[in-house]
């Protein structure tokens, strides 16, 4: 914790994003403290989301290519299938089954985003198994005054990936039910059609619910994770004892994440299969 006046600032340093925007003199730039960053004001952007989240969706795409390269349809004759192959199999083959289980309608589109959502924030949530301080402070070598490698603890990332499904579940709505059916399935149901402004309340409420949920439920999570592996590391500043209780309490709180992150990665995606097969079926309920 040294270079940090308390233990107050140091969890603010490590909660708060690189962040690019218009400062008060009207100039485009990074944010180099906390009073910067709340001028920047809406048209602000998180750089180190970004830049984490895309560049770990570029590797997703390049492991799940260099697998793709090397596989055949029935194996090649003689050569047995690489560690890398057989691990990207077991986990398509661990999505296919999800989706099999919870879509009940026919969509390629389906199992191909739910693959790709399950892999990238399972990759976007084991960044934050990485030791807190370590790339944070190359990141400080070079200037870089704050900096967050874990997307999924910033909003901004979990609503985007929540808009982006919520985006499909109304598409998908209003493509097999029509305009008509989407808005009788919100106005008509659950009472009779005479109570329909209570219908639309209730119905709308649920709808948006989905978005928000989704959001806040990975956000909070790995949020929640995040804070306690920065609590777990103020103890290396309470002499040896207490550095020594703090990296075994390090090493198991990351063994028992590495279930939480896996988890979140699987209930996002579930849900997600979940809203689109509701949105997909044509029938009344």
């Amino acid at each position: 914790m040294s270079g940090y006046a308390n233990s107050s600032e140091y969890i603010k340093h490590h909660l708060t994003n690189l962040v690019y925007g218009q400062k008060a003199n009207g100039d485009w730039g990074i944010a180099h403290s906390a009073e910067e960053i709340k001028e920047m004001g809406f048209w602000s952007i998180n750089v180190d989301s970004m830049v984490f989240s895309i560049g770990l969706g570029v590797l997703f795409l390049w492991i799940f290519r260099q697998a793709a390269k090397k596989a055949s349809a029935g194996g090649t004759i003689g050569v047995a299938p690489t560690g890398l192959q057989n691990f990207i199999e077991m986990i398509i083959e661990f999505v296919d089954g999800s989706v099999r289980g919870s879509f009940t309608g026919k969509n390629p589109l389906i199992a191909p985003l739910a693959l790709t959502i399950f892999v990238w924030i399972f990759l976007l949530n084991l960044m934050d198994l990485i030791p807190i301080d370590i790339i944070p402070w190359l990141a400080s070598l070079m200037g870089v005054s704050y900096l967050k490698i874990v997307p999924t603890t910033d909003p901004n990332i979990t609503f985007g990936l929540s808009l982006s499904v919520f985006a499909l579940i109304l598409y998908y709505s209003i493509k097999m039910k029509g305009p008509g059916g989407f808005f009788a399935e919100l106005a008509f149901h659950p009472f009779p059609k005479f109570m329909m402004p209570i219908n639309l309340v209730l119905e709308g409420v649920t709808l948006i619910a989905k978005p928000v949920s989704l959001a806040l439920r990975l956000f909070g999570n790995l949020y929640a994770g995040e804070m306690i592996f920065i609590l777990i590391a103020l103890m290396y500043s309470g002499g040896w004892v207490l550095g020594i209780s703090g990296g075994l309490m390090q090493i198991g709180w990351a063994l028992f994440h590495i279930l939480i992150i896996t988890l979140q990665a699987f209930i996002f995606m579930t849900l997600t299969i979940v809203y689109l097969d509701m949105a997909s079926q044509t029938e009344e309920h």
